[in-house]
């Protein structure tokens, strides 16, 4: 039967149910049959060309974006621009050119911010596009051919070979010693061996062995497969869709200020138009009335706060950057201080993503491996003591090194600065266990050389290599590696500690291999075999008859660093869980050493949770701490459950198959190094080292960053709110305004600026890790909070009217009493400053010889703020665009005086709202 002489018309069922089928499930004839192929020589050209009309280009397509005008003007739905540009306008009204001009350029500036962190959901997309984007090898009427993956239909053979990118999801026809790097698609930490046999329905994507996925890499041997899906219909093509249906979620920082500018924008226009009603009522002028409901406004918009909050976050940025942690998006420097739950990827964030031999079981004898990586620092101990292999009793642990050593088709090379592996993982663990012994490989290869190999293939789990080993003997030896089933059948003696070949006692040994299993180390089981002189050999020679050498326990180990950082984030209140696509054990054995669970009933499994209601997945959401074997679809799932519950939710990940869930989560993390560049897209933040412990430094910072715009909030808004209440209260009295709205912008826009820009900069305080997460649902201005600027705006607002009615009734000078209200006020915002800030305590500090980060940055806003306001009531041109007067030295002394009792005020403050 030839390509044409089979059915073309792949439309008998509907492509619905072809995307609907478990291709997993099926025989590899019942395939080529559903989808009316050849499986020699695949489709004709006709019918591909028929098909690729039909179906369209093997290519991710999004949904069509909005236009950079749209994205560029919803960046002005915002409350808190709303206020901003009330406040343009308003001076405006007032004919304050360069005051409007800087509210509307700040307006500007947070506009453009938002429309650039909008064009990153695209940004995605398109990284996913590229993920798949390759050529492909493939048989067309029976001919080999080489297109463009975008040319694939369903039905196509293609071809694999060691090196590929898989252009399209496979059902695998035939291998040989295949194995396929999915890490990025599932998780998994090592290549995945493949193999032809139907799988049941049930099976994970993770262990579906018959198939292969778009944008997976080939890192051994061969294979032919059928095209079974294309485009968005592949793996990668749902996971895009995932991207573009989970929902970007606001921040806890912009929601609350988007929350409180709302509010702050109804109580404004309510005072303004009270102020209004009882003006008129008053029998005052419209005019004098409307002036001083504009005053009112003036006075209660912060125009600083925006500006504030950005500065303070690119500070946060800056200061994340030093501890390898890239932000993308402001916002997400608040986000990462509130956090509550971190989850977080195993392989290369919580381990170093270099497999290590940590164990060895030989001769009877247990072993244990020192060192990390594939450098070949480390030494082998056996009681917590150095091998010496000069003394009797280390023959089988010898020969298992040199078996690992030889049975290898891996290599490790040195390369700038640093030990490299060129080939698969677990071969690299081998080659730096025997290293750690003076073993090498190129002298081993000459003493040894090999002569002929049977490579490893899934159905036969182990490789085995044949070596001359002396030649006047005429022998010849085999080594073989592999699973420890496959293994222990051949053999039937064990070489002890002595090198004595002794009977097998498979018991032993497998309970040996159940120890290492629940210490998360995969095993791998040696043997050898003598055999006359030949030039090549076959399965039937190592069949029976083999010699067992001992086991090595390998596994992927924790960082160091990041143990550490798992208990700090513990100890801050932060769970930490395990979300990852290896096995289970493996998962659970690496947590337990990082102190993330301490129970199987913690770990849970993808399989598990299938089987969950919505009920049940959330508790396992909010109770487990290690979630293995998960697919993509289920992380998401899984951020959305602990969000439904209040969470703060921070997901690391690295794969294409983090993409959604890091999308969806609060804050997005994704590797800088060995992510995929999807991922990276999604996220809010890149990791530069790829290591937990920068999480654990961002977070650090994050809650800093958050304590300075508490800071910076409990600073600013007193001065609006005091300066509110004078307008508001001198109109109720009907007196005259204590401070103009010219004057109200001056100290909005340079003296409390300059003063609260410092507060950015302050250095966090040292036990930022030593209390909770602060709860999420808090509102931005919290009871404490609340009661502290309601407690300095009085303080304010007697200031000011106090200072004002004061030199009012003994001069009758509204200039000179104007000006000293200013500068009363201006005194008692230095030493507020100085109340809240870290200056005077980091300088007490570092006089006493202690090292400690000093924050300059207030003092130079004093420093700045005093020649301002030397400026502003000495000069004669100052005076007369704001109406102020000169003031003489005891006047300015009298100033400073009445702005002191803040000092006191604040300490009282600071026992019920620390704010440090």
């Amino acid at each position: 039967m030839t390509a044409n002489t089979i059915a073309t018309n792949i439309f008998s069922e509907t492509t619905e149910d072809l995307l609907n089928y478990e291709w997993h499930t099926l025989g590899e004839q019942k395939v080529v049959q559903t989808l009316a192929s050849h499986p020699e020589a695949g489709l004709s050209h006709k019918e591909a060309t028929k098909r690729h009309q039909q179906m369209g280009a093997n290519q991710l397509t999004g949904k069509s974006g909005k236009s950079s005008w749209l994205r560029f003007l919803e960046q002005f739905n915002q409350p808190l621009l709303y206020i901003l540009l009330t406040a343009g306008v308003v001076t405006l009204l007032l004919r304050d050119w360069l005051d409007a001009g800087v509210i509307f350029g700040v307006t500007l500036i947070n506009v453009i911010i938002g429309y650039i962190q909008e064009a990153k959901a695209e940004g995605a997309i398109a990284a996913l596009s590229k993920a798949i984007t390759t050529e492909a090898t493939l048989i067309r009427n029976g001919q080999k051919t080489r297109l463009a993956s975008t040319e694939l239909v369903l039905g196509d053979l293609v071809l694999l070979a060691s090196g590929d990118k898989v252009p399209a999801d496979l059902r695998l026809l035939s291998v040989r010693g295949l194995q396929v790097d999915e890490s990025a698609l599932t998780g998994e930490s090592v290549p995945v061996e493949k193999a032809t046999a139907s799988l049941a329905v049930e099976t994970p994507l993770a262990e579906r062995s018959n198939m292969v996925y778009a944008g997976s890499f080939v890192s051994f041997g061969q294979a032919e497969g059928i095209v079974v899906a294309i485009a968005n219909a592949t793996e990668t093509g749902r996971i895009s869709q995932l991207i573009e249906s989970s929902t970007n979620l606001k921040t806890p920082l912009t929601r609350n200020i988007d929350k409180f500018s709302k509010s702050l924008l109804y109580v404004i226009l309510a005072l303004a138009a009270l102020t209004f009603a009882v003006g008129l009522g008053q029998g005052e002028s419209w005019i004098d009335v409307f002036k001083a409901s504009v005053a009112l406004i003036v006075s209660a918009i912060p125009e600083g706060l925006p500006a504030i909050v950005t500065v303070t976050l690119a500070i946060g940025v800056s200061r994340m950057a030093r501890r390898k942690a890239i932000i993308r998006k402001l916002p997400a420097v608040e986000t990462l201080g509130s956090t509550t739950i971190i989850c977080s990827d195993k392989t290369g964030t919580l381990t170093e993503n270099q497999m290590t031999v940590q164990k060895i079981y030989a001769g009877g004898q247990h072993y244990t491996v020192s060192g990390i990586g594939y450098a070949p620092d480390g030494e082998i101990l056996m009681n917590g003591q150095p091998v010496d292999f000069n003394a009797d009793g280390h023959i089988a642990l010898w020969e298992s090194l040199e078996a690992g050593l030889l049975c290898n088709d891996s290599h490790i090379e040195w390369g700038d600065g640093q030990w490299d592996l060129v080939g698969t993982p677990t071969e690299g663990a081998l080659i730096t266990a025997a290293n750690k012994v003076g073993l090498t490989q190129a002298n081993l290869e000459q003493e040894l050389p090999r002569i002929d190999t049977i490579p490893f293939e899934s159905q036969f789990q182990y490789m085995a290599t044949l070596h001359e080993l002396n030649v006047k003997r005429s022998l010849n030896v085999i080594y073989l590696k592999g699973s420890v089933e496959a293994i222990l059948q051949r053999c039937d003696r064990l070489l002890d500690a002595q090198g004595q070949q002794v009977a097998l006692n498979p018991a032993a040994v497998e309970q040996e291999v159940a120890n290492m299993a629940n210490q998360g180390l995969r095993v791998l089981a040696f043997a050898s075999k003598e055999v006359a002189t030949k030039r090549s050999f076959d399965r039937n020679d190592i069949d029976r008859g083999l010699v067992f050498l001992g086991l090595q326990g390998i596994i992927d180990p924790p960082r160091e660093e990041a143990i550490a950082a798992v208990k700090a984030c513990q100890f801050a209140g932060i769970q930490v869980k395990m979300i990852t696509g290896d096995h289970a054990l493996t998962a659970a054995a690496i947590a337990r050493q990082m102190g993330i669970c301490s129970t199987k009933a913690q770990v849970f499994t993808g399989r598990q949770l299938v089987e969950m209601d919505e009920k049940e997945f959330a508790q396992a959401a909010e109770q487990g701490m290690v979630f293995a074997r998960v697919a993509p679809e289920q992380k998401l799932h899984l951020v959305k459950a602990l969000q439904s519950q209040g969470e703060i939710v921070a997901m690391t990940g690295d794969g294409v198959n983090d993409a959604p869930a890091l999308k969806q989560a609060d804050i997005g993390v994704a590797m800088g190094i060995a992510g995929a560049e999807v991922a990276k897209e999604s996220a809010d933040m890149l990791l530069t080292d790829d290591n937990f412990a920068s999480i654990e430094a961002a977070v650090e910072e994050g809650r800093g960053v958050y304590r300075n715009l508490r800071k910076a909030i409990a600073f600013l808004l007193p001065i609006n709110v005091g300066e509110s209440m004078t307008i508001l209260i001198a109109i109720l009295l009907a007196t005259v305004l204590p401070i103009l709205p010219i004057q109200i912008l001056w100290l909005n826009m340079v003296s409390s600026i300059a003063l609260i820009a410092p507060l950015a900069f302050e250095p966090k305080s040292g036990q930022v890790m030593q209390q909770p997460p602060r709860n999420p649902r808090e509102r931005l201005l919290s009871g404490g909070l609340l009661q502290r600027i309601i407690a300095i705006s009085v303080f304010n607002w007697l200031v000011i009217f106090g200072m004002f009615q004061w030199i009012l009734q003994t001069t009758g000078n509204e200039p000179l009493a104007r000006t000293m209200a200013i500068n009363g006020l201006v005194a008692a915002e230095v030493f507020y400053l100085l109340s809240i800030s870290q200056f005077l305590p980091s300088l007490v500090v570092r006089i006493q010889g202690k090292r400690t980060p000093v924050a300059y940055a207030p003092a130079i806003g004093i420093v700045v703020v005093v020649i301002l306001q030397c400026v502003f009531s000495q000069w004669s041109m100052m005076n007369q665009v704001f109406d102020t007067t000169p003031l003489t030295f005891i006047q300015a002394v009298i100033c400073m005086g009445v702005g002191l009792p803040v000092v006191f005020i604040a300490l009282i403050l600071q026992r019920f709202d620390p704010l440090n």
